[in-house]
């Protein structure tokens, strides 16, 4: 008899749940009645109770809570209470019944420290929301992941009801969220990785000591022949042995293209932080002279810089969440306020996320359009940037193609609000990078202007040049990743050319308009640019705005290496027709004829472009990698 009644207990806490599941009241009744226990909890912690507020089943709440439901029942991960999931949801009416049997209203989640108002507010609940501040939930309470309110978790969401009820309660619209060094996170995870490679050499080293143990007693029982010290099982390798394997590797290890060699090269990057574009090597003697190998490239870390430090503004115009930014501004949000972690404005923000017409709407309200962010980006160079973004391998912002206001439009609104046409990055764009950069265009010191040239866009060269554009602005030499950078070191100079130093100018609005970078590895699949517009952009640059057609960039390139390495023929002639010379020499040795020739990895030749040159005169040396 009494494993009778055990098994029928067991099934009616498996049935309880599952009534309270699909809100069955009549059967949560009757099995009440019974006896069924209705804190039994399945696996993941979720009771009865937390089912009825899952469903919004106040009725089937308040039947549960009558018979011993436990308000503080949690589930297993992030241990959330039935108020809590009720609040996930945003299902005021079972929230009253929750709220009423005394629910705590401050109780937070284990996973991202978050309270019942936050999810309310993420939900759009105005009603569950007014309800947990009735009862005494704080307005500005933080959570624990990133320091977000719930007004800013409201704002984020595009909760425009419960905006409006967070901000009449007293919710204060100038918090800022938690921002990030990300230099500073970067050398704490190197410290992090090194104490973790240390324990796990020590582990190695006891392991290798223990399999030394065991095969020198293996040795003495072996027989003579096979006692010495490459036939003895499990013995460690020597260092000279490893020292020889290592060096064989480089030495037959394949070329690697320049994604590859970017990625190797990050990884080799010194794991401090470093401030600075051209910093001196740290461990650079006193009495050394500087050279321009001890510059060296930002990490990614850097690059970034940081992020987070938004308030609630920020995050509805980065959502383009026109109606809440015009709710925020009009309770005081400062419209020029920037973020803490990259000093990203408002406006910035609605550009670089295509939110066009809400980048109108703030220009009207009167946002500063001249506010740069850390790496030197205003709205103007947000604009044209994301309008020709490349082709990355995850998504991209694509607001843009259901604004009312088109690209030139906002560009031309921009300028006439005094935007700076002339204002250059100081850093090259991280979210221009996707990672590694297959374009291998260093964009600092970038202006619109160029970054218009870039994308072969006339028509917006055109506007930029008309509101007082510097066609002449480049952008400038990077320092090398390795050794023997152009100029100077382990790779002859071939140019003749003086050297280029770190932040001279490197790549013209001429370059970038026949393809810089275009022809390099994967960049033919990534960039994007105005269809046919290589030989207009060329056009317009060297007939109507003068440009010098055998300007070189810091490489030794000129315009027509260029058109070269993408096999362009109808770019070659019009520049040779212009007078470009066909017997220049890069600092690396490439004519313009070795240019369409493979010179790297993944390019195959262009044998049409080829033929035109050698009969142009351009010198070969007839060396294609990809062959």
């Amino acid at each position: 008899m009494a494993i009778l009644i055990s098994a029928s207990v067991l099934v009616s806490d498996v049935t309880v749940i599952d009534a309270a599941r699909s809100g069955n009241i009549d059967e949560i009744r009757a099995l009440v009645q019974k006896g069924a226990d209705v804190n039994a909890a399945e696996g993941d912690g979720m009771t009865a109770l937390h089912w009825a507020a899952e469903g919004n089943h106040a009725e089937a709440a308040s039947i549960l809570l009558y018979a011993g439901a436990r308000l503080d029942a949690r589930t297993r991960i992030g241990a959330y209470t039935p108020l809590l999931v009720a609040s996930r949801v945003g299902n005021a009416e079972v929230l009253e019944v929750l709220l009423e049997a005394g629910a705590d209203v401050h109780y937070r989640t284990t996973t991202g420290e978050m309270t019942a108002l936050h999810f309310a507010s993420a939900a759009g609940s105005a009603r569950a929301v007014e309800l947990l501040l009735n009862h005494g939930a704080e307005v500005d309470a933080r959570e624990g992941g990133s320091d977000h309110t719930p007004l800013m978790v409201a704002a984020a969401n595009n909760r425009l009801e419960v905006v409006r009820l967070l901000i009449a309660r007293g919710a204060d619209v100038s918090l800022v969220n938690r921002a990030v060094d990300m230099a500073v996170r970067e050398q704490e995870d190197n410290r992090s990785r090194q104490i973790r490679n240390q324990r796990v050499a020590m582990l190695r080293d006891l392991e290798e000591q223990e399999n030394g143990a065991s095969s020198e007693e293996a040795a003495e029982e072996a027989p003579a022949e096979a006692s010495s010290e490459e036939e003895v099982p499990g013995a460690p390798a020597s260092e000279e042995v490893e020292v020889e394997v290592e060096e064989e590797v480089e030495e037959e290890a394949p070329a690697e293209s320049p994604a590859e060699e970017e990625a190797v090269a990050e990884e080799e990057e010194e794991e401090a932080p470093r401030s600075g574009f051209a910093r001196a090597a740290a461990d650079r003697a006193d009495d050394e002279p500087m050279e321009e190998a001890a510059a060296q490239p930002l990490s990614y870390a850097e690059l970034v810089g940081g992020h987070g430090g938004f308030n609630a503004l920020h995050l509805a115009v980065r959502q383009g969440a026109k109606d809440v930014v015009k709710e925020l501004i009009a309770a005081g949000a400062d419209i020029n306020l920037v973020s803490e972690g990259d000093q990203s404005s408002p406006l910035l923000m609605a550009a670089i996320n295509g939110h066009w017409d809400l980048a109108m709407y703030l220009l009207e309200q009167g946002a500063d359009p001249n506010i740069a962010s850390h790496a030197g980006a205003t709205p103007l160079y947000g604009v044209i940037n994301l309008h020709w973004a490349p082709r990355a391998f995850y998504p991209q912002p694509r607001a843009q193609l259901n604004q009312d206001v088109e690209y030139l439009e906002i560009m031309g609104a921009l300028l006439r609000a005094g935007a700076d046409p002339n204002a250059r990055l100081t850093k090259h764009l991280w979210y221009k990078s996707y990672n590694f950069d297959v374009l291998n265009v260093h964009m600092e010191g970038a202006t619109p202007f160029w970054r218009a040239a870039y994308g072969t866009d006339v028509r917006a060269m055109r506007l930029l040049l008309e509101h007082g554009a510097d066609p002449t602005l480049s952008t400038v030499r990077p320092p090398e990743r390795r050794r023997g950078g152009y100029g100077g070191g382990a790779v002859e100079d071939e140019s003749g050319l003086p050297p280029v130093p770190v932040g001279g100018p490197s790549v013209s609005p001429l370059h970038a308009a026949s393809g810089a970078g275009y022809g390099e590895g994967f960049a033919a699949n990534a960039h994007r640019h105005v269809p046919g517009g290589w030989v207009p952009a060329a056009r317009y640059l060297i007939e109507e705005v003068g440009l010098d057609v055998n300007a070189r960039d810091h490489q030794g390139f000129t315009a027509l290496h260029h058109a070269a390495s993408r096999g362009d023929v109808d770019l070659i002639q019009y520049l040779v027709d212009q007078g470009a010379d066909v017997t220049v020499i890069s600092r690396r040795g490439l004519t313009v004829a070795d240019m369409a020739n493979g010179p790297v990895q993944r390019t195959t030749p262009y044998p049409r472009a080829i033929e035109l040159l050698l009969e142009l005169g351009s010198p070969f040396n007839d060396n294609c990698v990809s062959c």
